[in-house]
């Protein structure tokens, strides 16, 4: 239940961060509205919420709000297929006529709840005495709604996910197995309540066993919604991780050059605090970095040949360039004049931006060995 509860919490506050950047986003308000009615069903059905709910207004009360809960949870559900649709104003309407549905069947359940006594509805679903019409009834009309909003839902995102590509089809074929395996362990659920209504006794590893395959579904539908935006996480943190190891590797490189030029290390557009706090990022000080870095090798460029050489341009391996900047540092400190205009480097490892990037870092690296 823990495993759960924390699964279903890491989904909605994902979603509840994405809500807020797009407000008027209908079908991702209907996502986000579905997992937090999930998420507050489950701490109402824990020992000690139920407890305090049922001492505060009766027992049972917990058990009725729970599942009135997991009524909206996949009504919600539904509406974000509908209001995905590509007809909006039918999706709409769609939308009103499945709330009246939903209502119809949260105010029955809630009559067959509250017409019996307390201490006949206390109990769970396991040890319920489902011949008694109301508790029948209030067990069997939940899950026969919820075996018809998940089967649709089922139905939706498998027609989504054949016509989508990966990463999307991934996400989306792991929420349809969880929607499905949530339909059929309802469908079950509601097949055990009719033969207990008749007085027929249903093995305790069935029991059990359902209720491991509704944990395992809405798990595995939780990991299924937040599939994609996860992977995109993922991502953006390994860019971030290499942009920094990067950054810090390109120090030497950079400390030579901001030395000899400090004129070319670039400032913040302003001395406000936001401008400051943004240039602190990762991304900009790498890209603000390879930058310095760049102009810095056009500016010590005419001290980078030897003496006598008349070259245009300077194509040499790293270790070479390295030990040609502790050179021309040197001079550069001693002040003496430079003896040429700039001069081309060739990167020996390519001319695109990345191999740019990798011969900065394997020039920056030679001079860290060579410190």
């Amino acid at each position: 239940m823990e495993l759960l509860l924390l699964g279903l919490l890491a989904a909605l506050v994902w979603k509840l961060y994405q809500w807020k950047r797009s407000p008027h986003d209908a079908p991702l308000r209907s996502v986000t509205l579905c997992l937090l009615c999930a998420a507050l069903s489950y701490p109402v059905a824990m020992p000690g919420g139920a407890s305090g709910v049922d001492t505060v207004a009766g027992h049972g009360t917990a058990k009725l709000i729970q599942n009135v809960l997991l009524l909206l949870t996949v009504y919600f559900l539904m509406c974000f297929y509908l209001y995905s649709a590509a007809d909006e104003e039918a999706g709409r309407r769609r939308a009103r006529r499945e709330a009246v549905l939903v209502g119809v069947v949260a105010v029955a359940i809630t009559v067959a709840a509250v017409s019996v006594p307390h201490e006949v509805f206390a109990g769970s679903f396991s040890t319920a005495d489902m011949t008694i019409p109301q508790i029948a009834f209030f067990y069997g009309g939940a899950g026969l709604y919820l075996m018809y909003a998940l089967g649709m839902a089922f139905r939706w995102t498998r027609r989504y996910a054949r016509m989508s590509r990966r990463p999307h089809s991934t996400g989306l074929w792991m929420t349809a197995v969880g929607l499905g395996a949530m339909a059929v362990a309802c469908a079950i659920r509601a097949v055990i309540v009719a033969v207990r209504s008749a007085d027929v006794d249903v093995p305790h590893p069935l029991m059990a066993a359902v209720a491991f395959l509704l944990v395992a579904s809405i798990l595995l539908f939780a990991a299924g919604v937040t599939y994609c935006g996860a992977r995109a996480r993922i991502s953006s943190l390994r860019l971030w991780l290499q942009h920094r190891r990067d950054h810090r590797r390109l120090s030497p490189l950079w400390e030579l050059l901001a030395e000899a030029y400090p004129d070319n290390v670039l400032r913040p557009a302003s001395s406000a605090a936001l401008d400051r706090w943004r240039a602190r990022g990762v991304h900009r000080r790498y890209h603000r970095r390879i930058v310095e870095c760049r102009d810095g090798l056009v500016d010590i460029s005419p001290y980078l040949l030897d003496e006598g050489d008349d070259s245009t341009v300077l194509n040499v391996d790293s270790a070479e360039l390295a030990a040609r900047l502790r050179r021309a540092s040197a001079r550069i400190e001693k002040g003496v004049p430079a003896p040429r205009r700039a001069v081309p480097l060739a990167m020996a490892l390519g001319s695109d931006r990345e191999s740019d990037v990798k011969q900065l870092i394997a020039v920056s690296d030679e001079l860290r060995a060579a410190a």
